[in-house]
C-alpha cells in the first residue's frame, strides 16, 4: 500500500483508511456484525499495509469505539494511525439538534466542557492513552454555537498534555477551515466525495491543497452503491434511504453508468468498486481514501484500487459520465 504525509506531521498513513461506521452496527446500518469477524478486519488491516482506522462515538452511540478498543488489545498500538472525533452527543447531553438514529436524538455540540467530556469517553472506549487524530465531526450551530477559536483552545491544550497528536475537522467549508488554520494546525479534513458527489472540487481541494491539508475521502462508494454488487431491484436499508443516489431514478442512472466502466474493469483486471475508488486517488497525492468494509475480504479488494494507475484519458471518460448524469 501507497504511503501518504498527514499534513504537516511528518506521520506516514496509508493511501487508504479503514472506516468503520458500518462495524459499529446499529440502526443506521440494519443492526450488528459479528464481532470476532469485524475484529479480525482491523486487526488484519496493518498486515494489507492500511495503517489508517477511522471511527467516533456517533457511530452507534460509541460501538464503533468499543470495537476498535477491542481490536486494539491485539496489537501493536503503534502499528496504526487512529481517528476519531467529538462534537456528536446524546443521551441527558443537550446542544443544537441534529439527527435521530433510531429512537435517539443526536445533538451537535463543540464547547470545551462537552469536548473534555468526550475526549475521556473516547480514550476510555479505545483502550488508549493517545488519539493520532482528534477530529471535529461537524461544526457548531446555533442555538449552541461555539467560536473555532475556542474549540480550538480546548483541541490545542489537549495535543499539548499528549491526549491527541493532530487535529481535523469533518463536513467544513472553506471558511471553516481558513478559521482553523488561524488558531493552530489542521492536518486533515474529512469531507464527502465520490465521483456521484463532486461537490468539494470548486472550493475545498483548492484551499486544502495550498495549505497542505490532507483531504480524507469518506463514502467514495455512496454506502455501497458504487460497489457494482448491488442488483437493479435492490431496496435501500437504514441510512441509504433518504441519500440522493439511492431514490430509484438516480440509482437506475448510476448503475447505467456502472454498466458503462465494464470495458474500463477488463482492461485494468479490476472491479467496479476498484474504479470507484482509483478514480478518487487520481484527483490528487494529497487526497486519502476511506474505505467502509465488515470482512476481511472487502478490505483485501478494495487495497487493489491503490494500486491501480488510471490513465488521464480513463479518469477524464469516467468523469464524464458521472457529469452526464446530472443533464
Amino acid at each position: 500500500m501507497k504511503k501518504m504525509k498527514l499534513g504537516s506531521t511528518g506521520t506516514d498513513i496509508s493511501r487508504m483508511g479503514l472506516g468503520t461506521w458500518s462495524i459499529g452496527g446499529g440502526p443506521a446500518w440494519g443492526g450488528d456484525h459479528d464481532l470476532k469477524v469485524v475484529v479480525d478486519l482491523i486487526r488484519q488491516c496493518p498486515k494489507l499495509g492500511v495503517n489508517l482506522i477511522d471511527t467516533a462515538p456517533g457511530y452507534n452511540f460509541g460501538n464503533s469505539e468499543k470495537i476498535v478498543g477491542k481490536a486494539l488489545e491485539g496489537m501493536n498500538r503503534e502499528d496504526v494511525v487512529i481517528i476519531t472525533k467529538c462534537g456528536i452527543i446524546w443521551n441527558d447531553r443537550k446542544g443544537s439538534l441534529f439527527n435521530k438514529v433510531g429512537d435517539t436524538q443526536l445533538y451537535k455540540n463543540l464547547s470545551k466542557e462537552s469536548i473534555l467530556e468526550e475526549i475521556d469517553q473516547s480514550l476510555e472506549r479505545l483502550g488508549t492513552d493517545y488519539i493520532d487524530v482528534y477530529m471535529t465531526h461537524w461544526q457548531a450551530v446555533e442555538p449552541c454555537f461555539t467560536p473555532i477559536s475556542e474549540t480550538m483552545e480546548v483541541l490545542n491544550d489537549l495535543k499539548a498534555q499528549g491526549k491527541i497528536r493532530a487535529i481535523g475537522a469533518a463536513n467544513v467549508d472553506v471558511n471553516h477551515i481558513k478559521e482553523y488554520l488561524k488558531y493552530g494546525s489542521l492536518d486533515i479534513v474529512q469531507a464527502k466525495y465520490s465521483i456521484l458527489d463532486r461537490g468539494i472540487e470548486e472550493e475545498l481541494l483548492p484551499v486544502c491543497k495550498e495549505n497542505n491539508v490532507t483531504i480524507q475521502a469518506y463514502s467514495p462508494l455512496e454506502m455501497g452503491l458504487l460497489s457494482g454488487a448491488l442488483p437493479r431491484d435492490y431496496k435501500p436499508v437504514g441510512a441509504q434511504i433518504p441519500k440522493k443516489w439511492f431514490q430509484p431514478e438516480n440509482m437506475s442512472k448510476a448503475m447505467d453508468m456502472m454498466d458503462a466502466w465494464k470495458p474500463l474493469c477488463e482492461k485494468y483486471d479490476c472491479t467496479v468498486a476498484n474504479l470507484a475508488l482509483a478514480w478518487i486517488l487520481a484527483q490528487g497525492e494529497f487526497i486519502n481514501l476511506l474505505s467502509g468494509a465488515t470482512t476481511v475480504a472487502q478490505i483485501d479488494e478494495n487495497i487493489k484500487s491503490a494500486e491501480l494507475e488510471l490513465e488521464p484519458g480513463d479518469v477524464a471518460y469516467m468523469r464524464k459520465l458521472a457529469e452526464d448524469l446530472e443533464k
